[in-house]
């Protein structure tokens, strides 16, 4: 794993991280695993485990349509080849809108590869994939997606990653119709996650745990086809980092320098970019900055 020392000025700079914990025992239930997800601390923490019969998961009570969801995880030490941990925001149906984080584990003392994904309408390929400049098995590191109606902004401990914009009015669908809820699961993908598949699980190191803390959602949730966000959203404008102002939250031009440091840095994969994608034609967003 590498670090950057110049790493630890980029959260002053960009995006607030978290600075509350929901309780899981309230906020979420477990979706399936058969016993194999635990909330632990009293509901400050949530445990997935993985073995060879089956992964685990969970999801939130609530349903959102656009706010600021921060997760501080801790991801599966030592051996992870060919698991899976993800955290990420969905809708249901073919049709569907989705927001991804995936973590896709590696042999040991390799990277782990951070993929990110945005679907519209059902309609996804969207991925890039980042290496992390540390190492996410020692310690808690938050995750955050802030969903308005002009941005889908990725953050990690508070430095952003990617912005995926709004241009619909280019012909490019983006997800602001559709409730969606958080889910987080650990699974087995021996077949894909590991160096293309070459890798495959160790299941000699099983149970594999990911741990779950610190979940907040500061958002806009659903209920009874009602929306009903948080005093002060519809008013706060521009960059800043206080709270609910992420309805409004775009990338400063700090904030964006920023993002495009770690993209140069440590992105490994971009779709726009892609030779075989590019072959089938540009996307649109592509051409746009």
């Amino acid at each position: 794993m590498r670090t950057a020392v110049a790493l630890g000025i980029v959260a002053v700079a960009c995006l607030a991280a978290v600075a509350q914990g929901g309780n899981f025992l309230q906020d979420t239930e477990m979706s399936w695993g058969d016993g194999r997800g635990k909330v632990v601390d009293g509901g400050r923490g949530l445990d997935l485990t993985l073995d060879k019969g089956s992964g685990s998961g969970f999801q939130s009570k609530s349903e959102y349509l656009f706010g600021k969801i921060d997760m501080q995880i801790k991801l599966v030490p030592g051996n992870s080849a060919g698991t899976v941990t993800t955290f990420y925001l969905s809708s249901q149906g073919s049709a569907h809108d989705e927001i991804d984080f995936e973590f896709l584990g590696n042999e040991t003392g390799e990277p782990y590869t951070l993929h990110t994904n945005v679907f519209a309408q059902g309609q996804g390929k969207r991925e890039q994939q980042f290496r992390l400049w540390f190492d996410p098995t020692k310690a808690f590191h938050t995750y955050s997606i802030v969903w308005n109606p002009q941005h889908v902004i990725f953050a990690v401990d508070g430095t952003p990653i990617r912005d995926f914009k709004n241009h619909e009015a280019r012909g490019v669908s983006f997800p602001k119709t559709q409730p969606m809820r958080l889910y987080a699961s650990l699974w087995n993908a021996d077949d894909w996650a590991t160096q293309g598949g070459r890798v495959k699980t160790d299941w000699t190191k099983a149970p594999f745990v990911a741990s779950f803390r610190s979940f907040n959602a500061d958002a806009c949730v659903m209920s009874g086809g009602a929306q009903r966000c948080p005093a002060g959203t519809m008013e706060a404008t521009g960059t800043s980092s206080s709270s609910s102002s992420w309805w409004n939250q775009e990338l400063s031009d700090m904030s964006y320098r920023r993002m495009r440091w770690v993209q140069r840095k440590f992105m490994i994969y971009n779709y726009c970019t892609d030779p075989k994608r590019v072959a089938e034609g540009v996307p649109a967003e592509c051409k746009l900055r």
